[in-house]
């Protein structure tokens, strides 16, 4: 179904671009732009970005594997490790405490005018980046391949289909969702 948007390089990026506005607005509409939203989430007193992330998360893996399920993708994990996890998730959770902003929240932060994600965000990811890039060769050879896990998913993992992960921690995420809702209603 896919496969003339794979062959054609120009629409991939203009349907990118599409989506990556559309992302921006709707993180703008939800209000996870907004650095005060961001700091409530991080001193645990308002749950809107948890609660944008969790629909998300269940949006796209119920979606992801209905697609797979019906023959018009194929998946292809990326090997991981231990060490990349926690070395990406103290980077990760170092700016985003330092900052206010994570790299998707900086871009539609930028997109609705905040000087803070522009003047901190954007060159902060930017030095991230190039850090990293100059690093690899011997992050890759030592930390990021300290406990390699490889390119496997849960389900692979524990030899069952898709379906028997994906449903399960879909209804999970519902019910925490839920539970989120209620609990902040007066």
């Amino acid at each position: 179904m896919f496969t003339k948007l794979h062959q054609n390089g120009k629409m991939q990026l203009l349907l990118g671009l599409g989506l990556g506005v559309a992302f921006g607005f709707l993180l703008q509409k939800g209000g996870v732009t907004d650095y005060d939203v961001i700091v409530r989430q991080l001193l645990l007193v308002d749950f809107t970005v948890v609660k944008i992330m969790l629909s998300a998360v269940v949006t796209g893996m119920l979606g992801i594997h209905l697609m797979r399920s019906l023959g018009w993708i194929r998946l292809s994990p990326k090997p991981g490790s231990l060490g990349s996890s926690m070395l990406g998730g103290l980077i990760f959770g170092a700016g985003f405490a330092i900052l206010g902003y994570c790299p998707g929240t900086v871009a539609g932060a930028i997109g609705s005018g905040a000087m803070d994600a522009l003047a901190g965000g954007l060159p902060g990811i930017l030095a991230g980046a190039a850090a990293f890039a100059v690093l690899y060769p011997g992050l890759n050879r030592t930390i990021l391949a300290w406990k390699d896990f490889g390119p496997v998913t849960l389900p692979e993992l524990l030899r069952v289909n898709p379906w028997a992960v994906v449903l399960p921690v879909a209804g999970l995420i519902v019910l925490l969702l839920y539970w989120l809702e209620s609990a902040a209603a007066p």
